[in-house]
């Protein structure tokens, strides 16, 4: 089932995490040993007592920082260490997930080694329902760091249940393979999400807080980096009879052993902000929690709807689409699974651009508040997924179009990206109260969970939908997608108008927001 030349990549990752098993904080006694010493210790900070917060003389055993240091002006040391870890996680998920939908169509085995491919609307499903799972286990990964055992320890123990995953996709290509290797990255990566944007907010205090929005920016830089390499040689691994999926799934697995390592390295650099508990809970359900949620939940299912288009071109639909494309374009030569790589070049492109360019150019028109930067991204995927309806059509008729237009489409759906999904990261962060910071990352990640649920049941409503004379195949399918973005686009107009909010930075009071207009950019 397995070829030999696996299996000393198999010895040595086996040996690696014997090691880490070794390793003296993870043994169980020592663990309980530092929860419940953590219990006691005394929150250590450089600044003055801010409300909200109790502090008192740090004891000479403490051992992580808190919280931030408030006279810090510039970046925090643990930065380095987030973005690291950021860029080969990115790169282990991304990887797998470009060659997912191509695998599962055309290097499926059984049992006895025989292929057993899916067809293109099962593996669809498959695909959007795993991504689906990915975003909505965060709320067990907030749950776990919010109200438990903090971020640090959520992040690290969920990486190694993420490398597992991993390689069961390696080493068994099989459906069973498929299933555990799926399940076990929708607990890692899913679980590790609201922590690991979360954590990167924490480190900041009152002197450093004008950074959070560069920082973000950075942030969504590396995951693009690692995202854009991965995309480009995993699927380069998979059609090259030399390597296939096993080394398409187990480069992935390598990265995420080494983003697990990085994010160790930096536990001694990165602030340590103590789980709530049970104030956790009852912030959650406070009227202040409720609120908060409530609010950002009504923009959010807009945002639910732009997920719903976006995930369609990283490796699924759009991927579906270029298989039927001319694949030459300026000279090289791309596969199917490579065009989606556009979106991961041009979001480094487009990070600056958009942050020192464009941005400061609308504003001079009119005040570009975060709430407005991500309507004019939902209008801008309507655009997106106008282009690749249209190529669509052209392929339903027989002709073979160049992959440039679809590639036209990635700047469209990139340009839309940069609007709401950077916008939304860093907004959602500020608008979540101190103890609901993993919390209210999970309500933005979930958002992404209903948007791949929903397209996945319209997947399984294709068949039904036929005989009443809705048919979503081919053109069909684009055509809704667009048309129901463009709704969406419009009626979020008068919706976000309606948005009352406050800000909330470690350290420091609420600030009141009045309405969506005095939000800042």
């Amino acid at each position: 089932m397995f070829p030999r030349k696996l299996s000393g990549f198999g010895a040595a990752v086996g040996l690696l995490f014997a090691r880490i098993r070794g390793w003296s904080f993870l043994r169980l006694p020592s663990w309980l040993k530092i929860r419940d010493e953590t219990q006691n210790l005394r929150l250590m900070s450089d600044s003055v007592p801010s409300s909200g917060l109790t502090t008192a003389p740090a004891p000479t055993s403490q051992k992580y920082r808190t919280l931030p240091d408030q006279q810090l002006t510039t970046m925090p040391p643990g930065v380095p260490y987030i973005i690291g870890n950021e860029a080969a996680e990115r790169f282990s998920f991304y990887g797998m997930r470009a060659v997912l939908t191509v695998f599962m169509t055309k290097y499926l085995m059984d049992r006895s080694g025989h292929l057993a491919v899916m067809g293109d609307n099962e593996a669809g499903a498959w695909s959007h329902m795993f991504v689906s799972a990915v975003y909505f286990l965060p709320i067990l990964g907030a749950l776990l760091s919010d109200g438990v055992i903090g971020k640090f320890r959520t992040i690290f123990y969920l990486s190694i249940v993420y490398c597992f995953g991993h390689f069961s996709l390696a080493l068994d290509d099989t459906r069973l393979g498929l299933f555990l290797g799926l399940l076990l990255i929708s607990f890692g990566a899913g679980g590790i999400k609201p922590c690991v944007s979360a954590n990167v907010g924490d480190q900041f205090g009152q002197g450093n807080k004008h950074l959070l929005p560069r920082v973000f920016s950075w942030f969504y830089f590396s995951i693009n980096v690692g995202s854009f390499v991965s995309i480009w040689i995993c699927p380069i691994l998979l059609d090259d009879p030399r390597f296939g999926p096993h080394y398409a799934f187990g480069l992935p697995g390598v990265f995420m052993v080494i983003a697990t390592v990085v994010f160790w390295l930096g536990r001694k650099k990165f602030v340590h902000v103590r789980p709530g508990g049970l104030g956790f809970i009852r912030e959650a359900v406070s009227r202040e929690g409720r609120t908060a949620i409530g609010q950002l939940f009504l923009i959010y299912l807009f945002v639910a709807i732009f997920w719903a288009l976006w995930d369609q071109s990283a490796g699924i639909e759009w991927t579906l689409q270029a298989e039927h494309l001319n694949l030459n374009f300026l000279g090289i030569k791309f596969l199917a699974a490579q065009v989606s790589d556009a979106n991961a070049i041009l979001i480094l492109l487009f990070i600056p651009l958009f942050s020192y360019g464009v941005y400061p150019l609308i504003d001079r028109i009119f005040p570009l508040t975060p709430l407005r930067k991500i309507g004019i991204g939902l209008f801008v995927m309507a655009i997106a997924f106008a282009i690749v309806w249209w190529l669509q059509v052209r392929i339903d008729a027989g002709q073979t179009p160049n992959v440039g237009w679809q590639l036209l489409a990635y700047v469209f759906l990139t340009a839309s990206e940069t609007m709401v999904s950077i916008t939304g990261l860093e907004f959602s962060y500020t608008q979540a109260p101190p103890k609901m910071k993993s919390a209210i990352m999970a309500v933005w990640l979930l958002v992404v969970s209903l948007g791949n649920l929903f397209t996945a049941f319209m997947h399984s409503l294709v068949p039904t939908l036929k005989p009443l004379g809705l048919n979503l195949e081919n053109a069909g399918w684009f055509q809704f997608f667009t048309l129901l973005m463009l709704g969406a686009a419009v009626l979020y107009v008068f919706v976000a108008r309606w948005y009352r909010g406050k800000t909330y930075i470690h350290g420091e009071e609420p600030a009141e927001l009045a309405t969506a207009e005095t939000l800042s950019s």
